[in-house]
């Protein structure tokens, strides 16, 4: 895992992270690395300080930390020595590479007509590393069958961050594409034409809009496009039958994604929340709820197992939750 983002860093934090043990690097899923502070890397087993020779420790006071210059080259390389050229990416506060990785940042913001225009005195990164897990919905999928249009439900994946949800849907997106539904009364089902809208180039992590993920053989993508836009130029120029989002919750999601649905396309969608009740105290995502745009629920924690999972009706969002069941190999979830 760590190798991935291993160009990125610094050749003062490559020097640390080289001495980290080989099983921890394999593991590696986040790296915090915050000027003058202890730096620190997660694991889907929890958090550690790293201290200068490799070594992982609980506590703060030995850990190894980077200095300005340390973070100042790292910020150069991540936006490949140009600022200007990443201005929308810094305002929204964070970048994503080649790869599908992706680098929060934090910093003192830069402010113009009371909103937020840029950051600079960028002091705190946070580098997700993304991975791709073929077959990570396979347990999943089989419960979002739509046996009478022989397709896959509308449906609104929720978690917390970090439980799994791209991986998630990034595998929906290659099995419903393939035709490979995974269920005895699917058998010759034709595959469907998808449609992925992935502001965050975090999905497919496309090069020059070629997806470097397996995100399957009928899948399209707009990439780097605001949601809300993304949706409705897929409608115009490529027929999606199935529609993938990531992370929705604005309003103007809300009023692509009803438009979408009410052209007979199914969307999938996450966003991040605790479970269907505290969706329903979102606006945006009680109001798609309420109007039919999703017809099941999809809860998801990380488990020892991998994914686990609650499907529930949407009409039934908020109410007693139901065991969580797990619907993929252990280490299914990288990020989401």
């Amino acid at each position: 895992m760590l190798e991935r983002v291993m160009h990125l860093l610094p050749s003062e934090l490559n020097a640390v992270f080289e001495r980290i043990p080989l099983r921890v690097k394999e593991q590696v899923e986040e790296i915090r690395i915050r000027e003058g502070r202890p730096l620190e890397i997660g694991t889907g087993e929890g958090y550690w300080f790293v201290g200068l020779n490799g070594e992982l420790l609980g506590r703060p006071q030995e850990a190894y930390k980077p200095s300005t210059e340390t973070c100042r080259r790292l910020l150069e390389r991540v936006t490949n020595h140009s600022l200007y050229a990443m201005e929308e990416e810094l305002r929204r506060g964070y970048i994503t590479v080649a790869g599908g990785h992706r680098i929060g940042i934090a910093g003192r913001t830069i402010l113009e007509g009371g909103a937020v225009r840029g950051i600079r005195d960028v002091a705190a990164f946070n580098l997700r590393i993304a991975r791709e897990v073929v077959g990570a919905a396979a347990g999943l999928l089989p419960k979002l069958l739509d046996m009478n249009k022989r397709s896959v439900l509308p449906a609104l994946i929720l978690a917390p961050p970090q439980q799994g949800k791209t991986t998630l849907v990034r595998d929906l997106a290659r099995a419903v594409s393939s035709g490979a539904w995974g269920h005895p009364a699917a058998a010759g089902w034709p595959a469907r034409k998808v449609g992925i809208v992935d502001e965050r180039s975090e999905i497919a992590a496309c090069v020059r809009g070629v997806p470097t993920f397996n995100v399957g053989p009928r899948t399209d993508v707009m990439d780097a496009c605001p949601k809300a836009e993304g949706i409705m130029m897929m409608l115009r120029s490529m027929s999606p039958e199935v529609m993938i989002v990531d992370e929705v919750g604005r309003e103007e999601d809300a009023d692509a994604i009803l438009d979408a649905s009410h052209a007979g396309v199914a969307v999938i969608a996450t966003a991040h929340a605790n479970d269907a009740g505290d969706a329903l105290g979102r606006p945006a995502l009680r109001r798609l709820l309420e109007e039919g745009a999703f017809a099941v629920c999809v809860e998801l924690r990380r488990s020892e197992s991998g994914i686990a999972t609650r499907v529930v009706p949407a009409a039934a969002a908020g109410r007693a939750p139901a065991a969580r069941e797990p619907t993929a190999a252990k280490g299914g979830g990288a990020f989401g």
